[in-house]
Formats: C-alpha cells, structure tokens, sequence
C-alpha cells in the first residue's frame, strides 16, 4: 500500500515539476519586455472563398502565411527557449564570455509587435493573390492580445481566379521572332490554366535560355514585355508576347566566335596581362599566354568547347567554365566575351584562370572509438601535387598508421596496429586505345593506384596486404556517377600466426579463412545517383550499386573447379566470385528542421569454380556504429548460429558471411543550436549461402526472416559545420543467438541493473552520420 502510495506521490511530483517548467519558461519572458510593448507570438491568414476547393484554398494559405513578417520565436513544445535564454543572460559586459555566448549564440532577442507592420503585410498578400490571378482581392488585418502577447490574424477575400484564354508570341520580322515562335510548343503558359505573374517570368526566362544557345548573347528576358487583355471574357484573359521597341540593336543579333585567348597564370593581385611575344603560344584555335608553360596545349583543346567560328551558345558557355573548375588546379575561373575588332558579330572570348598551389601537403589526425569497445588513432600523411605531368594530373603518395587499443571487453588487449602507404596518379581524361568524347560539365578521369598495408593483431597474427588499381571516374550529371575498375589486383599474405590462433583454428576451421594467403583480381564497377543536393525536395534518394567481379574469365579458361582442380598462380590459388551490393536511402522531410531518414542495403557474393568461399576480405559484416548500433562491431554471427562456450573465450572473432540485409530508420530533428536529436531502429544479419557444419544455423533457409537482428535507441548529433559528432546509445530489442521463441528480449529489459546495462546498452560514437 505505500509502495503505491509513494508511486503516485512521484507521479504527481513529476508532473508539477513539468508544470512548472512550463510556468516559468512561459511567464518569465514576457517580464523583460519594453515597457508598453507586446511579444509578437505569430500570423495567421484565412481565406475566404466559397468556390475554391479546401486543398487549394488550404494550400494558399499555408503560402501566404510564409510571406508574413518578422517571423517569432521558435518555439519547443509550445516553449521559447532561445528567447528564455536571452533574458536570462542579460546584457553581457564583454564580447566574449559566457553571457554573451549564451544570449547571442544559443539565445535569441524577441520579436516585438512594435516590429510588426499590419499594412504591409496586408499588401504583400493582396500583391501575391493578384499575382496568382485573383484580381481585385481585398485583404484586412487585425490584432489579439493577451498576457502580453499578441497575434496578427489576416482574412483575405479572393475574387473568381482569372484562366488563360491565349498566348500568341512575336510575329515581326526578326529573326529571334521565328525562333521564340518554334519553341512555343515549350511554352509554360497553357491556355486553360491560370494566370501567374510567376510563370510569365519563368517564360520569359525559358525565351531567353532558348535564345542564348543560338547566338544572342546580349538579349536578356526584361527585353520580353508580356501585355495581358482582361477586358473581354468570363475571368479570362489573352496574354501576348512582344519584343520591346526600346531593345538594343545588339540584343537582335547572333554572334559567333572569333580569337579565344587563354591565361593560365592569371594573377587577381599583380598585372598578369602584361606579356610578351615570346610567350605567346598559338595552338589550334586558341591564343595562350603563359610565361611559365604551365601546361601542355592539349589540355585547354579537351576543357573549352568552343571553336573559331562556332555560334556562342551557353551550354558551351557553361560547359567549359564548369570542366575548368573541376579540373581541380584552378582557384578562380573567370570568363569575357568582348565584340570583336575585325569581324561583325562577332565575340573574343577570354579566359582567365588562377592557380591552387601546385604542390602541397595535408595531415589528418583521427581519433576514433567503436561498440566493440576498441579505442584508437590514426594518422595520415599526403603530399600533393596537382599538375604533375603538365597536363593537370593530380598525384598523391601518402603514408598511414595508427592503433587501436581494447580497453575494455573481452578481448584482452588484443591491439591492432596498422602501417602502410599509397601512391595514386589521376588523369583529366580517360586513357584508352580508342578516343571516347565527352560533353558533360565534369571531367572524367582515369586513375591508377598502388596500396601496401601492414595490420598487426598482437597476440593473434599480422597480414600484409598488397592492391593495384587502374580504372574510370565519370559523372554524367550532378546525379550520376560511376566508377570502373578495369584492373583490381588484391594479394594478402600473413605472417607471424601465433600458436594461439592456431589452436583456435582447430575448434572453428572457419578462422583460418583469415589467415589464408589470398590473390583476387578482376573488374569492379560502381553506380551512384542522388537527388539529395536538391534542398528543397520534400523525398530525397541515394542509391549505390556496386559489382566485383574475380576471377570469372581466368577460371573460365584455366577450366577450375574446387576443390577436384584448383588451380593457383605463384602458388597462390586465385579467388572465383560473383558480388553485388546495393544501398537504396531515402530522405522523406517531415518539416523544416526534421527528416525521416532510411536505409536498405542487400548484399550476396557467390563463390564458383576455384573457390568454395568468399575471401574473408570480401564477405559481409553487421553491427557498429554505422549498421545495427545495438550489436558491437562484427560480433553478430551469421543466421542463428552461437559460438560455443568453450570457443575462443579470451577474445571475439569477427563474424563474416556470403548473405546480408539490413534496414535501418531513423526521425532526425534539429533540438536548439548546433543540437540534433534522433530515435531510430536498425534491424539484419548476415547468412551464409551453403551451409557449414562447424557453424550449425549459419546458412541462409526459408525461416531466414526470424534470424533477423532489431535494435533500437537514441543520439544526439552536434553539427560543427566542418564536422558533426554523434553520439547512439542503443540496446537489442531482438536476438537471433537465442532459441527461437526467446529472441525477443523486450521484457528484459532493466535500467536499474547494473549487469544488464553492461551487456546491453551500446554506446557509438562516430563522425558524420550512420547514413
């Protein structure tokens, strides 16, 4: 009975503790207003309109309300912390202290209605309707007040929405007058549709696009005058396109190009035009001055798209602005059309390029920690050189190290450590036997690798391991890009196996895979298309397919086939597999400062002919920071197969398979300032393709969907602007090592015990985020 009793009494405690909360956050903010001033708290719009449908007349005053000005306070939960934190620090006495932080950082100065122009807000909506066709609209303003705060409610009276009857568009002589007409088949205004001042601009726009990629280089979309009748018709009106009078004679005209001069070493700074013959260079269609020969001709001949004679377009225009910056050596790009001096109609285009620095070097220090509760370093060491060859190469040869140290868990300081380097050689081109032209805005590249890393783990083995890489970088647009490996060779050697990892192999053969001398070789593609740079759309994707093929047309040929015929190379036998991955996201914005965000990623890799297995290099993990967060890194076994007790009990061999799928979601939302929040539930595993008799439960059956792992929690993320650090704190809601019928572990979940959180809440933490 007083075990109850105090339970309520706690309940009722948190709830005025809550109330207060409210109390005081609410009330106090309005004490430190100006006297005889009110907190602006809002606008409001109602439409009125008998004929209009309540989803467009619901969707005009959502767009209205957007116009209104000064936006108030945020607000959380009903609450104004921003500006509750502005009150209380007061005004600060120096720039740089906390107060001062607190009130200009995190907090935010209220909105006064003393700020707050009924009128002018009025006659912004009134302009908007009538834009949108509403002619003759009335709109009115009032104001409420309360506990010294006010709102500002706007009723707009719309009348019947005027409909497009007719477009004609210009029927002089001019030439420009023949091709607006060809193009009206693209016209944005549709008879039948309403009237919008916005899609009469946006026309005007399309006009001028259209006409700037036949030569008219100096017509722009204000010489476009659209004249509307609305004096005859049923709400109707007849929009007519004309030429103005007052156009230049200039704007009426095509023009080609003539001379392209080129000025690599372009200085904002000095008088870099000052040159003299000797440094001028005539190579096809292009004049270069450079003093230094900066680079070889070829390379401006494969960046600009324009030659003598061509008539200026601006696709070219653009083209050629854009492959000059993603050449990746030029820190400014600028370009001038200028009319010729020798021949009519004519343009010299210029261009005048600023270098990068051409050689330099970047450090990068990296602290890191992960769920299976490894601590660690890294450090990486590049040297740069971005015109290496003269034809705007970029290589780079770097060295790395770092270490990761067990601080905790059931590995026992089993460290690893790594050391290795890299040199890689990039072209501005594709290097092929046949001439492959491109007209995208992005360069395409040709790039060759070589890597060597060394990975110690103490106590257990080392492994020394040796790729080479000659393939394609390409972007088709903004959305596209793809990525091909003709050549993709992968040697692994071990060394120092300690007697230790030997007697493990005994009781799982399954960890000999890793220390497996190991040669793969053989094409990789990859595919990548996003929309997510596009901000303001509601449903945002990214989807990345990658294929790696080893081994298919050696194994073809040298007739393999395991374990009867296998067949090695330095006595290496080579790896045989098909693999394909895919990761399907989706971005779903649910309001301003929030998204909905998910992820899909199924994976299979088939091993055939001279390999029964994947390489371990190339199998398929799960758990972590960046996959199910309530499960420690590589530690979820395949299927619903459980490790033996007796098994490897001094440390946690990594689990790896031939199968995975995975799903993960999560609600993001911005909390205050540089904070973000989220909830989220990740769920998968991995299998293997065949089954193992070592590894009862393993492989991949008809009940694969009740093996599937679920974990769920919450993080906080702080965007730094240059980096956003996340912190997951999750726990398993579901675990397929139990038998089945115990998998869900909902109910065991216990806070208060202190074992329990040991074994069940997993802390990540990671830079950037998960997906």
């Amino acid at each position: 009975m007083n075990r109850k009793h105090n339970h309520i009494n706690n309940h009722f405690a948190n709830y005025f503790v809550l109330i207060s909360l409210f109390f005081v956050l609410g009330c106090s903010n309005t004490k430190y207003l100006p006297e005889g001033d009110l907190l602006y708290t809002g606008g409001s719009v109602k439409v009125k309109d008998s004929i209009m449908k309540k989803k467009d007349r619901k969707a005009l005053q959502t767009e209205l309300e957007g116009l209104l000005r000064p936006k108030p306070n945020k607000t959380f939960l009903g609450l104004r912390p921003k500006l509750w934190f502005y009150n209380i620090a007061g005004e600060p006495k120096k720039e740089k202290g906390f107060r001062y932080w607190l009130r200009n950082k995190v907090g935010e100065e209220p909105v006064l209605f003393s700020k707050v122009d009924l009128d002018y807000n009025a006659s912004v909506l009134r302009n908007f309707t009538e834009n949108r066709g509403y002619f003759k609209t009335r709109v009115s303003a009032d104001s409420t007040v309360s506990n010294k705060r006010v709102t500002a409610e706007y009723t707009v009276v719309p009348k019947k929405q005027y409909i497009i009857k007719s477009v004609t568009f210009p029927d002089d002589s001019l030439k420009m007058s023949k091709i607006i007409a060809r193009s009206s088949r693209r016209s944005l205004l549709k008879v039948g549709k309403p009237y919008d001042l916005d899609v009469i601009k946006a026309e005007r726009e399309r006009i001028d696009a259209r006409l700037k990629e036949k030569g008219y280089y100096y017509f722009n979309p204000d010489y476009l005058l659209a004249k509307v009748d609305s004096s005859k018709g049923d709400h109707e009106v007849k929009i007519r396109l004309v030429i103005k009078d007052e156009t230049p004679v200039k704007a009426l005209r095509a023009y080609t190009i003539n001379n392209i001069f080129v000025y690599p070493n372009y200085s904002l700074g000095n008088d870099s035009m000052v040159y003299r013959k000797k440094n001028i260079t005539q190579y096809k269609d292009f004049t270069i001055i450079d003093t230094a020969e900066t680079f070889k001709p070829r390379v401006y001949d494969r960046t600009i798209y324009f030659k003598k004679g061509d008539l200026y377009n601006r696709t070219d225009h653009n083209l050629t602005l854009n492959r000059f910056v993603n050449l990746g050596t030029f820190s400014f790009v600028k370009n001038e059309f200028k009319p010729s001096d020798s021949i009519d109609n004519a343009l010299d285009s210029y261009y005048y390029l600023t270098l990068l620095p051409k050689k330099f070097i970047r450090v990068e220090v990296i602290g890191k920690t992960n769920s299976a509760s490894y601590t660690g370093t890294e450090l990486n060491l590049n040297w740069n050189n971005r015109n290496f060859l003269r034809g705007a190469e970029l290589f780079t040869a770097s060295i790395f190290g770092g270490a990761d140290f067990q601080l905790g868990g059931v590995n026992k300081g089993k460290n690893i450590y790594k050391l290795g380097g890299e040199v890689s050689l990039t072209w501005p081109r594709f290097i092929t036997p046949f001439n492959i032209e491109g007209n995208s805005e992005y360069v395409p590249r040709t790039k060759a690798t070589i890597r060597y890393e060394y990975q110690k783990r103490t106590q257990l083995y080392a492994l020394n391991s040796f790729n080479t890489s000659f393939g394609y970088l390409w972007k088709e647009n903004i959305r596209k890009e793809h990525q091909l490996n003709i050549v993709d060779v992968t040697y692994v050697s071990p060394n120092h196996v300690t007697p230790e990892y030997l007697a493990d192999i005994e009781d799982d053969p399954a960890l000999g895979k890793v220390i497996e001398k190991q040669l793969i070789f053989g094409p990789t593609y990859n595919y990548t298309y996003t929309n997510t740079m596009q901000k303001r759309r509601k449903n945002k994707i990214y989807f990345n397919g990658e294929l790696d093929l080893a081994g298919n047309l050696t194994g073809l040929i040298t007739g393999a086939d395991y374990p009867n015929k296998v067949k090695t190379i330095f006595d290496v036998p080579f790896s045989q597999y098909v693999k394909i991955r895919s990761d399907f996201r989706h971005y779903l914005k649910i309001g301003k400062e929030s998204e909905l965000a998910s992820r899909l990623i199924v994976g299979a890799g088939f091993a055939y002919g001279n390999s029964n297995t994947l390489p371990a290099s190339k199998q398929f993990v799960v758990g972590g920071t960046n996959s199910i967060r309530a499960f420690r890194a590589r530690t979820l076994w395949p299927g619903s197969y459980v490790i033996p007790p007796t098994t490897n009990d001094n440390y946690t061999p990594d689990q790896s398979a031939d199968l995975k799928l995975e799903f993960n979601t999560e609600y993001r939302a911005k909390l205050f300032s540089i904070v973000r929040g989220a909830v989220f539930l990740d769920a998968g595993n991995i299998w293997l393709l065949h089954a193992d008799p070592n590894k009862s439960g393993a492989e991949i059956s008809k009940d694969f969907m009740k093996e599937i792992a679920i974990g769920a929690g919450a993080g906080l993320r702080f965007d730094l602007s240059f980096l956003v650090l996340r912190t997951d704190l999750a726990i398993p809601l579901r675990n397929p090592a139990l038998p089945d019928g115990q998998r869900w572990v909902i109910d065991d979940i216990n806070f208060g015990s202190s074992s329990w959180r040991k074994d069940n809440l997993i802390l990540n933490i990671a830079i950037g985020y998960p997906f």
